[in-house]
């Protein structure tokens, strides 16, 4: 992959204060063997929430599909632009879903299979096994979904590559 780092002079005093809720487990152990995007994939993941978030969990049990948001704990956070495997093209880091990039919370759109005491059980996420999880989010797909959205570069892409799977 080639890449652009950043300077490295920047300011990073300033602290979100993000909590890891829980823990996301996958099959997956590397990268090589990770699904690129959510829906190259319909294995189950197991998410277990720590102790005092598990209240949070209530009604789940009547929501079909959830955004997920977790830390990928494994990528780099230097990079700012990418050329993704999908393209022959460079493009800034905020133009594409690639793990690599100064804060690197991903996103799944995911099933719900079943709910349980201390988390969940889901389909269609695609982060390494342990991945810190971030929020749980109740997918509305009367908000959230925007059938007109685009990403011009993907679909120009010269020479596409074929999904990994």
């Amino acid at each position: 992959m080639d890449v652009v780092e950043r300077s490295g002079d920047e300011d990073n005093s300033c602290d979100a204060g993000l909590v890891f809720i829980g823990r996301i487990h996958t099959p997956w152990r590397d990268r090589s063997s990770c699904p690129r995007n959510a829906s190259e994939s319909e294995a189950t993941a197991r998410i277990v929430l720590e102790a005092p978030y598990r209240p949070g969990l209530g009604s789940l049990d009547t929501i079909s599909h959830v955004i997920l948001l977790y830390w990928l704990h494994q990528a780099r956070r230097d990079i700012v632009e990418i050329v993704p495997p999908t393209d022959t093209r460079a493009h800034g880091v905020f133009a594409t879903r690639a793990p690599v990039r100064p804060n690197p919370i991903g996103l799944s759109v995911s099933q719900i299979v079943s709910v349980h005491a201390d988390g969940l059980t889901v389909t269609g996420i695609d982060c390494l096994d342990g991945t810190p999880l971030l929020d749980i989010k109740p997918y509305f797909a009367s908000v959230d979904a925007k059938p007109e959205a685009r990403v011009g570069w993907y679909e120009t892409r010269p020479n596409p590559l074929p999904p990994r799977g």
